[in-house]
């Protein structure tokens, strides 16, 4: 079974200064996972703090990779963020392109199979316009992503993305676009009729807890069935996790859904 954490699960020891992207590497050693699966927050853009933007420094790329080489664990998806497809003002949709950019050759140079890069814009649909400007913009990326072998992917993440019927149009339209299947970021009620619809398409994922009782389980959400519609649908991919606890423990957090995963998923 592969499993990873996805780093953005420890955001707040990366704000308080207690974790960057080395000891978020070494943090997934001790903890035992298989993968690698950084968020951009981590990555350190020059200016000393999390901004989401692509590291300019080639020595401090290299560093990274070397890191991960010794770590000796693969990297999975980079989970990117301030570089989605479309957005109301064509000045940022022109900016979030050429970072887009270059995160694809950040990510061929550490080795990372998959980016996730979201469609945007900030609104709950897509009008007709903005729609064919996603599909195009996945499009321009996908072609850029597959000479370097990484699969773009989409995530159930916010804006029209987090209703099931636009990702399933969304999918349908662009060949070649995967789906970062999060288990939690989806329209108020509408969670396991949007596990139904969208398991099938499922590239990677993001499992997401919130607490823990004292069986292990999250009593928030019936992540078994998540698990079950995901299997049934022929995934075989990473699982990723996601923890977000709700008492701050970001460390605990992540090594109980580690357990949870490994007892559910056969």
């Amino acid at each position: 079974m592969n499993i990873s954490i996805c780093s953005y699960s420890f955001h707040r020891a990366l704000s308080d200064g207690k974790q960057d992207l080395f000891k978020y590497i070494t943090d997934c050693v001790e903890l035992e996972v298989t993968h690698l699966e950084p968020w951009s927050g981590h990555f350190d853009d020059g200016s000393g703090q999390p901004g989401n933007y692509p590291p300019q420094d080639q020595a401090y790329i290299r560093r990274v990779k070397e890191a991960i080489k010794a770590a000796g664990l693969p990297i999975g998806c980079i989970a990117i963020d301030r570089a989605h497809v479309a957005d109301e003002d064509p000045e940022v949709s022109k900016a979030n392109r050429q970072r887009a950019y270059q995160w694809l050759d950040i990510a061929e140079t550490l080795g990372a199979p998959q980016v996730r890069i979201d469609s945007g814009p900030r609104t709950e649909s897509w009008s007709d316009e903005a729609f064919e400007q996603v599909v195009t913009g996945y499009e321009d990326l996908i072609a850029r992503a597959g000479k370097k072998g990484i699969e773009v992917v989409i995530e159930n993440h916010w804006g029209p993305s987090k209703h099931p019927e636009n990702l399933v149009k969304l999918l349908k339209a662009v060949d070649g676009l995967g789906l970062l299947f999060d288990t939690n970021n989806w329209g108020p009620g509408r969670q396991e009729e949007a596990w139904e619809m969208c398991a099938k398409y499922a590239t990677a994922t993001h499992v997401k807890t919130f607490s823990f009782d004292a069986d292990g389980n999250d009593p928030s959400v019936n992540l078994a069935k998540a698990f079950r519609l995901l299997q049934e649908a022929g995934y075989d991919g990473i699982w990723g996790i996601e923890s977000v606890p709700l008492d701050g423990d970001e460390y605990e957090g992540a090594r109980k859904t580690i357990a949870l995963i490994r007892r559910m998923v056969k």
